[in-house]
């Protein structure tokens, strides 16, 4: 259930980006509202997975430029996961269009921010469902 909100947490976090900033935009497999919904959750899940297996390894290893940048060089790794998912969208011939690095660079914040936001507003969805299932 957790992975669910997670990912649908994401996909929400980047459809309000593509309404806000003009340089990311979703390019559904075809015409209508539930490919696009479609598209989104399944952006989400490349996102996700991207981000826990190639970012977490980029972690690792520039773990010393995250110092010596006080933290600056994780908007940067960010913006490069955003921008691998854009260029396997485009590999595949749907799902996120980037216009260029800097409008990666923004719409990675803002997807990181509403990620967070979304996690701290349905927190106590998930310490509910834990303790549930400690009974």
């Amino acid at each position: 259930m957790r992975f669910l909100l997670r990912i649908a947490g994401t996909a929400l976090s980047i459809w309000v980006v593509t309404l806000i900033v003009p340089g990311i935009h979703i390019v559904p497999w075809s015409e209508g509202v539930g490919p696009e919904v479609g598209t989104l959750l399944l952006v989400a899940v490349v996102f996700g997975v991207i981000n826990a297996t190639i970012g977490n390894l980029i972690r690792i290893v520039a773990f010393p430029i995250y110092l010596l940048t006080l933290g600056i060089a994780a908007l940067f790794v960010n913006a490069l996961l955003l921008m691998s998912v854009h260029w396997l969208s485009e590999a595949v011939g749907f799902g996120l269009r980037l216009d260029g690095f800097w409008w990666g660079f923004l719409s990675a914040i803002l997807i990181s921010f509403g990620t967070w936001l979304v996690t701290v507003i349905t927190r106590p969805l998930w310490r509910k469902e834990r303790a549930r299932d400690r009974e």
